[in-house]
C-alpha cells in the first residue's frame, strides 16, 4: 500500500512494529508554538492549504504523465522527492531549515509554502497552456494526412506532374471512386459529361476503401461534370494544386515539430524539479498539521510523538481496533464524535474523528489506467 497514516499521541512513546503495519518515527522539530487564538485559526487554515497543495501535486503528476506520452514507464522514475521515490522521503522525513526556517511563527511558515506551490500552480498553467496549443496544433495538421480519401489531405499524395497546370482551358480534378466502383468509372468517366479528355483518368493512389483517380477536362464542363460524378456516387475533391501552400504546410509541420521537441526537454526538466518542491512542500504541511492539532489537543508544554503507519492492507480494520485500544483513554467521547460536529480548533474534514491526531497521506499519485 502507498497510503500512510500520520498519528501523534501524547509523551515520548512509540507504536511498536505490529504485522498490522510498518511504523517509523516521524521527527518534527521544536516550532514555535504562539497563542491558542493563533493555532485555532491555523488548523483551519493548513487544512485549506493542504488540500490546495495536494491538488497541486498531482496535477504536476498528471502532466508529467501526459507530458511522457509514448515513454509512461518513465513517470514514476521522474516522479522523486529530494532525488528519492516518495515512500522512501516520507518514511525519512527530515524537516528542511533552509527552506521553512523554524525560528519563523507557524504562520510564516505556512505563507511561505502557500506562496511557493501557488507559484508553481501559476507557472504549471502557463506552461501547460504553450505546450498543450502546440501538441493540439501540430495532431490537427497530422490528423490532415490521415483517415478517409475524402477528408485527408492529399497534398502528400500527388505530384505535379499528375495536374494539367497554366492551361487556359484544361483542368484536373480528382475523384474518390469506391474501390467496388473501379469498372463504372472507368466504363462512364468520358461521357459523364461534355469534353472530358479521353484516355485521361489515372488511379493516383488506394487506401483500403477507395482509389484516388485523375481525370483532365476544359474548364467550363467542371459544374456538369461534377453534378454527374455525384449522382454516380464518384466524389469530386475540392483541390487546387498549389506548390507555395503545400510547402508552406510542410513547412508549418516541420516547425511545429521541431519546437515541440525543443520544448520537451525543459519541460520536463521543470515539472521534475517542482513536483519535487511541491511534494516536499505537502508533507512538510502534513507535519505543521500534526504538530498544531497536537498542541489543540494535548496541550503545553510540547510532548508528543509524531508516528508513520503504512499499513498493510488486509489488517486496516484491525489496526483501527488497536490504536482505538491503545488511545481511547485520552478522549473518552472520541468514538461517537462525528464530522458533522463543530469543535472550534479541530478540523474534521475528515469523516472520522480519532482520539488521537490522524492525518491520511497517498504517495499513489496517478490513476493508471
Amino acid at each position: 500500500m502507498t497510503e500512510f497514516w500520520l498519528i501523534s499521541a501524547p509523551g515520548e512513546k512509540t507504536c511498536h512494529q505490529t504485522n498490522l503495519s510498518t511504523n517509523h518515527k516521524f521527527n518534527i522539530p521544536e516550532l514555535k508554538v504562539g497563542t491558542l487564538d493563533i493555532l485555532v485559526g491555523l488548523s483551519d487554515e493548513l487544512a485549506k492549504l493542504d488540500s490546495f497543495v495536494e491538488s497541486v501535486v498531482r496535477k504536476v503528476a498528471q502532466y508529467m504523465d501526459d507530458v511522457l506520452e509514448d515513454s509512461r514507464d518513465k513517470v514514476q522514475e521522474n516522479l522523486l522527492a529530494n532525488g528519492v521515490d516518495l515512500v522512501t522521503y516520507v518514511t525519512r522525513f527530515q524537516w528542511d531549515m533552509a527552506k521553512y526556517p523554524i525560528k519563523q511563527s507557524l504562520k510564516n511558515i505556512s505563507e511561505i509554502m502557500s506562496k511557493q506551490v501557488s507559484q508553481i500552480d501559476n507557472d504549471l498553467k502557463a506552461r501547460a497552456s504553450a505546450y498543450n496549443s502546440l501538441k493540439g496544433n501540430l495532431q490537427s495538421l497530422e490528423r490532415k494526412n490521415v483517415g478517409s480519401l475524402l477528408t485527408r489531405s492529399v497534398a502528400d499524395i500527388v505530384k505535379k506532374n499528375d495536374f494539367v497546370l497554366d492551361s487556359e482551358y484544361l483542368t484536373t480534378l480528382l475523384v474518390v471512386i469506391p474501390k467496388t466502383s473501379y469498372p463504372d468509372w472507368q466504363k462512364t468517366y468520358e461521357t459523364l459529361s461534355e469534353m472530358v479528355v479521353p484516355r485521361s483518368t489515372k488511379l493516383l493512389f488506394e487506401d483500403q476503401d477507395s482509389g484516388l483517380f485523375s481525370v483532365t477536362l476544359f474548364r467550363k464542363a467542371i459544374d456538369d461534370f461534377k453534378h454527374k460524378a455525384r449522382e454516380n456516387k464518384f466524389m469530386v475533391r475540392d483541390f487546387q494544386y498549389n506548390e507555395e501552400e503545400m510547402k508552406a504546410d510542410k513547412e508549418e509541420m516541420t516547425r511545429l515539430s521541431t519546437d515541440k521537441k525543443k520544448q520537451f526537454g525543459p519541460l520536463v526538466r521543470w515539472l521534475k524539479v517542482n513536483f519535487s518542491e511541491a511534494f516536499i512542500a505537502w508533507i512538510h504541511i502534513k507535519a505543521l498539521r500534526v504538530f498544531t492539532e497536537s498542541v489543540l489537543r494535548y496541550g503545553l508544554p510540547v510532548n508528543f510523538q509524531a508516528m508513520l503507519l503504512q499499513p498493510i492492507k488486509k489488517n486496516v480494520k484491525k489496526l483501527r481496533e488497536v490504536l482505538q485500544d491503545l488511545y481511547k483513554h485520552l478522549d473518552s467521547n472520541a468514538t461517537v464524535i462525528d464530522a458533522s460536529m463543530d469543535i472550534p480548533g479541530l478540523n474534521l474534514s475528515q469523516q472520522e474523528y480519532y482520539p488521537y491526531a490522524y492525518y491520511k497521506t497517498d504517495c499513489n499519485l496517478l490513476d493508471f489506467k
